[in-house]
């Protein structure tokens, strides 16, 4: 039986766990900067189609009329590279009145009725990152509860990590766009980097084993799909209650690196040193049949989740096929270490980031259709 990206280095010899934090020199480099790459006239349609391109009353541009800003500090005084911006009150009105109004379009019909229970409580600015955006507080004032939304720059890169975070994982996700400005919902969950500081040394050893299970997957899921850099402060800790347990799920928070580096390894949250911490609970909590198994486990579900949704994830994959969303000396890179891993003749057509995602999809679901019928039979 073929298993689908068994890679002799991830399963036999187990170096999926060999990653050592005192080895940082081996460890992916990330472009300093990665540019932003505007929305084509096809995935534009796309957007339309799926309800994904709404109207909306305020822009990424008109956020930036800020006229002061000071730091924001978490509850232990760290620096958490946010400003609080402060706009002039003759800006101030509209931009809360629009804010609000794009709250009833994610939330609810658009319509203005919970405009008067809603408040605006902060609008913060992150200069930090390629998208440098906006998280805007947004409280209802009949029960004190609020959420988040991010107003950011449109790239790309992030439209086809969100719509394929959709299409391709458990969760699913909710944005908007018009023209050049993207919104965003809130993820939910404890910062990966936090929930591995503050957390993880209190969990117990049956909790330790679900986190590995979940971590084993978590890079599974990302290699396949080619969404890149998913160091421990891109991804989140989801914590349910079940009725006799608590249950962790990983789920990814950042989108900027859908498919642009040309190393295979910076598609694998496994060798960045920022996640070496959860490498060595995996070594140190499941087998090497297990990690195997949990391998094929997330391979299965996701070429599920591809058949599921053919028709649309077809339609994106021809939008990303004929976009330009890395360079070429990374196209080339990135096809070249694919093929050489998987032996599939298919990679060495791709000419571009869509084409290589097309054929590992194939690939997937190829293998694991040949694999339910070999059971089958």
């Amino acid at each position: 039986m073929k298993l689908i990206f068994c890679y002799q280095f991830l399963i036999k010899n187990r170096l999926f766990l060999r990653i050592q934090s005192a080895n940082l020199k081996n460890h992916p480099k990330i472009s300093l900067k990665k540019p932003t790459y505007p929305i084509s006239e096809m995935l534009y349609s796309y957007l339309t189609e799926y309800g994904r391109n709404i109207i909306i009353p305020i822009f990424y541009e008109d956020l930036l009329r800020f006229s002061g800003s000071f730091e924001v500090f978490d509850k232990n005084d760290n620096d958490t590279m946010w400003i609080r911006v402060i706009y002039p009150d003759h800006e101030r009105e509209n931009i809360d009145l629009n804010l609000k109004k794009i709250y009833t379009i994610m939330h609810s019909d658009g319509s203005d009725f919970a405009i008067p229970h809603l408040n605006v409580d902060a609008i913060d600015y992150c200069t930090f990152g390629n998208s440098k955006p906006f998280r805007v507080k947004i409280r209802n004032i009949l029960n004190d509860n609020y959420t988040y939304l991010y107003v950011k720059k449109a790239d790309a890169s992030r439209i086809y990590g969100l719509e394929l975070e959709e299409l391709l994982s458990p969760n699913k996700v909710d944005f908007l766009m018009y023209k050049d400005t993207l919104i965003e919902e809130h993820i939910l969950g404890i910062p990966g980097d936090v929930f591995i500081e503050e957390h993880l040394p209190n969990l117990t050893v049956r909790e330790q084993k679900q986190i590995s299970k979940e971590f084993v997957k978590f890079n599974e899921r990302c290699m396949i799909r080619l969404l890149g850099d998913m160091r421990s402060y891109n991804y989140v800790f989801v914590v349910s209650h079940d009725f006799d347990q608590v249950q962790y799920r990983i789920r990814a928070i950042d989108f900027d690196q859908q498919s642009y580096e040309g190393a295979l390894k910076i598609y694998l949250p496994q060798f960045f040193k920022e996640n070496s911490t959860l490498v060595k609970m995996v070594e140190k909590s499941l087998q090497a049949e297990s990690v195997a198994q949990y391998k094929n486990e997330e391979r299965s579900l996701l070429a599920k989740r591809a058949r599921a949704s053919h028709l649309r994830l077809e339609k994106l994959i021809k939008c990303m096929m004929v976009d330009e969303i890395s360079k070429p000396e990374k196209i080339l890179q990135l096809r070249r270490e694919v093929m050489a891993m998987t032996k599939d003749v298919n990679f060495r057509h791709a000419k571009t980031m869509g084409e290589i995602l097309k054929y590992a999809l194939d690939f997937v679901i190829r293998n694991y259709e040949n694999v339910n019928t070999y059971i089958i039979s």
